[in-house]
């Protein structure tokens, strides 16, 4: 939604008319230079309302990395040429909706990265992102869509970003927020993501749970300063080394204390099968 401000440079003059007083002289003085100096104040006023209108442009120029662009909804250009980096972003947002993964590939650039806070590991490499969106379009079905509610560009005009939701048929979806971050770099007249990073709202809502285990951690850091630069530098090595520690020892209780629920489970679907045909054999 592009906003157009419209500065008037100048107001409009005023015409003075002067009755001429008691004596020719003195009336027909008074008009003429009244008369002169309208003219005056007309031809003033032309290079005043050019340097108005010049200045007007560059602050709007400036304030336009600070504030947010809305997002048009339903509204893709599809441009083969130059686009801003809020037009990118609603494009690429719309081919994911519209399944478009021949378009979509057009603004991944090859040594794409994304950090999807999803994951454990980024993506990188323009294959292996987008076998991820021919995954999620395939995810999301028919009716599932992305919503993007805000747009703000950055000063550089080469960086974005959006916040987001997905909706089922026009309805939120609950835990589904998100907020995209966009790096750009130039291809020929076109912008083409270099860099992202994605952040998904979660499920879990610990609450002042989290101040709490911050303060535990902090301390925790304070005093072992020289193991916490180490986990710091690789703390995917430390997780590898819980999850398969958590995989030898933990994993197999867990796992048969599922499978016991499971049968559990079909047994009583099969108990309450039973006594559903029994009820209709007798109450019919």
């Amino acid at each position: 939604m592009a906003a157009v401000v419209n500065l008037s440079s100048i107001a409009p003059s005023q015409r003075m008319c002067l009755k001429p007083m008691a004596g020719p002289a003195i009336g027909s003085l008074t008009i003429k230079r009244t008369c002169k100096f309208v003219r005056q104040n007309r031809a003033d006023a032309k290079p005043h309302s050019i340097y108005v209108k010049r200045k007007a442009e560059i602050n709007l120029s400036n304030i336009r990395g600070l504030f947010p662009i809305m997002a048009a909804r339903g509204i893709s250009t599809f441009s083969s040429g130059s686009l801003s980096p809020s037009d990118t972003i609603n494009d690429f947002y719309k081919c994911i909706n519209e399944k478009n993964l021949k378009q979509l590939g057009h603004y991944i650039s090859s040594e794409c990265y994304i950090e999807e806070c999803s994951f454990s590991t980024p993506l990188q490499g323009k294959k292996v992102i987008m076998n991820f969106f021919e995954e999620l379009t395939a995810a999301m079905g028919n009716n599932i869509k992305f919503s993007i509610q805000h747009v703000c560009e950055g000063g550089d005009q080469l960086t974005a970003a959006a916040n987001w939701h997905m909706e089922w048929k026009d309805k939120q979806i609950p835990f589904t927020r998100g907020c995209s971050f966009f790096e750009y770099s130039k291809e020929g007249e076109k912008l083409i993501i270099k860099k992202a990073q994605i952040v998904i709202e979660s499920p879990i809502k610990p609450g002042h749970l989290v101040l709490s285990l911050l303060k535990a951690v902090t301390s925790l850091f304070d005093g072992f300063p020289r193991a916490t630069e180490w986990f710091l530098k690789s703390p995917h090595i430390v997780f590898q080394c819980i999850w398969r520690i958590y995989r030898m020892m933990f994993a197999p209780i867990i796992e048969g204390y599922i499978g016991l629920w499971n049968i559990a489970i079909r047994l009583l679907s099969y108990v309450y099968n039973i006594l559903l045909y029994i009820s209709n054999m007798f109450f019919k």
